[in-house]
């Protein structure tokens, strides 16, 4: 029944195609909902991997792991897969599902205004288009936004320059002088790929990062067939490194006892990796283990080690046009400038405009921190969804878990909307407060507290992680509470 109500009653856009606006409308249409639309920006949907092609891009959680709970995938070549198999990956889950003719790509939204009197969205286009709906899911993500810092002399560069997420496949390399600014997530991959090829690869680090092994090497024939043949191996394997994330999170939580044992591995993994005393001592992080984002990776610290290439700690002061001078007065002279400086996670769906009920701005809500109940929902904000929201990432664990359980509990809010005959669901303010409450009030103890990161806003709050484990977060969302909500009445048909 719930089906046939959605179905009938309800349309939904869900804005963003990756992993999280994929695991919305599938949840959506299994229940129901075929008034459903969801609006890419980019040419082609796959979000995160669509955009980063860059040489070595892969994933960081195993493959068995980062895939739906519904279509496990038991053909990956390896632990970790590259960017070009999840891509394939998730363009077969929206093809078997019936989602991929629900998405329209190159369309980029500008404004999603809340009409009070209508008591539905309206949601505009660059392009001019405006489509209206019962409501909106918001799954643009939190990795999409390039960050590139602002240095003096930055527009003056005479040499090629790119972001690691649009990486210029079309420019050579080979026999180049290239700078990399910054040794996060994306750089660790691909600077060992470009390292062979280039004549000189100067790295600019501003901090180090501690470390875990992984050689990520294809599966072995025999394995592969173990896992594809023998029934259960896939479901064993997907528990166990849930486990295994968990303890990274066990380890985050409790910096002082579980996780000094993992800085202790950490710390013999990377002094086994670097036999040079002074290349040691520039790499080395000088913060709590977990408190940025570890990294996977057993051939960054030998890369560094190389004879082409140099890290440089030293602090950026200027750039010229023909390179970068740092703070010791050094010009490093390069042909090419590659900027690995991640992503601007704490921004969401911004610059994209949000009007609420009765005009609220959802920038001016979120003046103090972007929040949101359980990372989905903002009072004052009717039916509007947040996929991969506020404090909903993973510092140990796979976001496609909670994809799963936001799209779930999304599903859950529309049935109970419909169960009242229409209308619209708004979380109440004091039941989102004290959810904010309580998910800040856990990150004290824990190593995300003891030093700055991208997890955190320019306040210093960290909005970005989830403070708990992943199974606390699937356990939260698992039954949505009709009592956190108040439900705005459809309003009454003009009779003529």
């Amino acid at each position: 029944m719930d089906g046939y109500l959605l179905a009938c009653r309800m349309k939904v856009l869900i804005i963003g195609a990756g992993f999280g606006g994929i695991a919305a409308a599938v949840e959506l249409k299994r229940h129901g909902i075929r008034d459903l639309t969801v609006l890419e920006k980019a040419p082609d949907f796959g979000g995160t991997w669509f955009h980063n092609t860059y040489p070595g891009c892969a994933c960081d959680v195993p493959s068995h792991l980062y895939s739906f709970s519904y279509a496990q995938r038991r053909d990956w070549s390896r632990l970790c897969s590259p960017q070009s198999e999840i891509f394939d990956y998730v363009h077969r889950v929206a093809r078997e599902l019936g989602v991929d003719r629900m998405i329209e790509t190159g369309c980029a939204v500008t404004a999603c205004s809340w009409d009070d009197a209508a008591c539905r969205w309206t949601v505009t286009t660059e392009g001019g288009e405006v489509h209206e709906s019962d409501a909106i899911v918001i799954a643009t993500g939190q990795l999409h936004k390039p960050a590139v810092p602002r240095i003096e002399g930055g527009e003056t560069f005479e040499g090629h320059s790119f972001h690691s997420s649009h990486w210029d496949h079309d420019y050579d390399l080979t026999g180049k002088r290239v700078a990399v600014v910054g040794t996060g997530a994306s750089a660790v991959q691909f600077v060992p790929e470009i390292a062979e090829q280039v004549r000189k690869l100067t790295v600019f680090q501003r901090t180090g990062n501690w470390f875990l092994p992984r050689k990520n090497r294809p599966y072995p024939p025999s394995f592969k067939a173990l896992v594809e043949r023998v029934p259960g191996v896939q479901a064993f394997r997907r528990r166990f490194m849930f486990e295994y994330c968990e303890s990274l999170t066990l380890a985050i939580r409790h910096p002082g006892t579980f996780g000094r044992l993992l800085h202790l591995k950490s710390a013999a993994f990377m002094r086994s990796q670097l036999r040079d005393p002074e290349l040691r001592r520039k790499v080395w992080p000088d913060y709590t283990f977990g408190c940025k984002r570890v990294l996977f990776s057993s051939y960054f610290l030998p890369a560094l080690a190389r004879p082409n290439v140099e890290l440089v700690t030293d602090s950026i002061q200027r750039v010229t046009p023909t390179g970068i001078v740092t703070s010791d007065g050094r010009l490093h002279e390069v042909d090419c400038l590659i900027w690995g400086t991640g992503f601007k996670a704490t921004e969401f769906m911004f610059p994209m405009e949000i009007t609420g009920a009765e005009g609220r701005d959802l920038r001016h809500a979120w003046a103090g921190g972007a929040h949101a109940h359980l990372g989905i929902a903002v009072p004052g904000f009717p039916s509007m969804f947040i996929m991969y929201g506020p404090n909903t990432n993973t510092s140990g664990g796979s976001i496609i878990l909670y994809h799963e359980a936001q799209a779930s509990y999304i599903r859950q809010a529309l049935q109970q909307v419909q169960r009242r005959g229409g209308g619209a669901i708004d979380v109440r303010a004091e039941v989102e407060a004290a959810s904010d409450r309580e998910v800040q009030s856990r990150f004290v103890g824990t190593a995300w507290t003891r030093c700055d990161s991208w997890y955190r806003d320019a306040e210093g709050r960290i909005v970005a992680n989830w403070p708990g484990y992943m199974r606390e977060y699937v356990e939260r969302t698992r039954e949505l509470d009709p009592a956190e909500y108040h439900f705005v009445q459809q309003p009454a048909p003009v009779v003529a």
